[in-house]
């Protein structure tokens, strides 16, 4: 089966994205790159978005990668004549994305109860920093507070260092990728029901991201422990560490088990170590993970990257190397499996950016074409279109 003749997964699923910046656009990013029909509504004044990161000729690098496979429209949902258009688009839908502070939508009567009555198998999400209900639901709510309040800042950084913040969206970016699979679940819920309706999905951006910081809170609750900054080690395994080679590359590795700690003292040339009653079972490794830790910090530090690898994959003992952009770039890992792609770009040429993922078999996801750089690009042709296919049903 060729490229052309396959179907695309999400082929029909009609989104209209009214959201901004990081978290709401990227769910219908991610929709969009398995063939979902996104419309993405931006302020006269454009996205956010446009303004975040680096440019090259005034062109706005990250919006290329987070604008593709998107027809873009311009509109000002405070124009009353602006939200009749987006209860056009709301007939039309399957699923809207928003993120708005609690209650504004309801304000310009744009609200879920308002949207469903018009069409009720709609599907919408809802982003915000802390959830449309709970004390906290007014306050402002952006990645760095979810990743403060989450927990994740205070288990991150050294240990007599301050919490320590991501460089880049993680709060944002786990909070796509499960408002993206929560838009799934509904409109699965949907479409197996007979007579199948739609309903809200109230996403915070801090929820994701503590649902994934591990057993944390129940260690609190059950034994009153709390995870404190470990820098790269770990409270749970030994060895686990960045570690700087003699030719002053980093790689990183970590003990999960017994037996991987064992090919780990294989690597570095001690598999005398497995017998060692201080490093022979996973606890015992935790109690002295000072000393494990020096053990392999030092053979590293004697030995350059190249060796260091080879000598890991001889013993099948996990390791990787710490890439900055430039060596992902040029990695032959990466540019097999396309996890970099080239594409082509109307305002810039040839430029690369991250593939579709995950990778389905028997339908990929495909980078149809970059984000377009002109506001209300699609504008006339999105609307018209709308109209007439709604008018069809």
């Amino acid at each position: 089966m060729t490229a052309s003749e396959r179907k695309a997964a999400l082929e029909g699923v009609r989104v209209l994205d009214l959201s901004n910046l990081y978290a709401g656009p990227m769910v219908s990013t991610i929709l969009g790159d398995f063939g979902a029909t996104v419309v993405k509504v931006e302020h006269p004044n454009g996205d956010n978005a446009r303004r975040w990161g680096l440019s090259k000729n005034d062109v706005p690098l990250w919006w290329k990668f987070l604008a593709r496979n998107k027809e873009l429209i311009c509109l000002d949902l405070h124009s009353a004549d602006d939200q009749d258009i987006v209860r056009d688009l709301a007939a039309w839908a399957d699923v809207i994305i928003e993120n708005y502070r609690p209650g504004r939508m309801e304000r310009w009567n744009l609200g879920y109860e308002d949207l469903s009555r018009i069409n009720p198998r709609l599907v919408m999400l809802r982003v915000t920093g802390f959830g449309q209900f709970g004390p906290m639901k007014d306050q402002p709510g952006f990645g760095t507070l979810a990743e403060a309040f989450s927990g994740f800042a205070y288990i991150t950084g050294q240990p007599d260092g301050p919490p320590t913040l991501p460089p880049f969206g993680l709060a944002d970016g786990v909070a796509a990728s499960t408002g993206a699979y929560a838009v799934m679940i509904a409109l699965y819920w949907r479409d197996t029901q007979e007579n199948g309706v739609g309903q809200y999905i109230d996403l915070s951006l801090y929820e994701p991201l503590f649902g994934i910081l591990g057993p944390q809170i129940l260690e609190f609750d059950q034994l009153g422990v709390i995870q404190e900054r470990y820098g790269n080690r770990s409270p749970r395994t030994a060895p686990r560490n960045a570690y700087r080679t003699r030719d002053g590359h980093w790689t990183a590795t970590s003990a999960g088990t017994q037996q991987i700690a064992n090919r780990i003292f294989t690597a570095i040339g001690r598999p005398e170590l497995s017998e060692d009653p201080r490093f022979s079972s996973t606890a015992a490794r935790i109690l002295n993970a000072e000393a494990v830790d020096r053990v392999v910090a030092e053979w590293m530090l004697a030995h350059d990257l190249n060796e260091v690898l080879a000598a890991f994959s001889a013993a099948q003992a996990p390791v990787a190397p710490v890439y900055d952009a430039s060596q992902i770039y040029d990695d032959p890992h990466y540019r097999e499996r396309e996890s970099i792609v080239q594409v082509d770009d109307p305002d810039l040429g040839p430029i690369v950016m991250q593939n579709v993922v995950p990778r389905l078999s028997r339908t990929p996801g495909a980078i149809r074409h970059t984000g377009r750089l002109q506001i209300g690009a699609n504008q006339r042709e999105v609307i018209d279109r709308v109209r007439r296919e709604t008018n069809r049903r």
